[in-house]
């Protein structure tokens, strides 16, 4: 593929053809151009995709956290209701 650009290259120059060389330099440095964008658009998309799966761990593992505590909380309430109603019991 190089080559073939290569080619055209070397014979608009040997006919003295600069406009059209220039024409065919501005379009091959505008796909260039095309072709950077392109590779970075899919570069930020790849990265938005790694972060947005890091965000879902993160936050399943502050669901599981959360339930965790609430449980425990939960289990810690009902002990000292438990101890509460001993207390009373031993009082009457």
């Amino acid at each position: 593929m190089i080559k073939f650009f290569r080619k055209i290259r070397q014979n608009l120059l040997m006919e003295n053809k600069i406009g059209k060389y220039f024409k065919y330099a501005i379009g091959e440095i505008v796909l260039v151009v095309i072709g950077i964008l392109i590779a970075l658009q899919i570069n930020n998309w790849n990265e938005q995709r790694k972060e947005h799966s890091k965000e879902q761990a993160l936050l399943k593992r502050l669901e599981k956290e959360f339930i965790s505590n609430r449980n425990q909380l939960l289990d810690k309430i009902e002990l000292r209701h438990t101890l509460i109603e001993n207390c009373r019991q031993l009082l009457d």
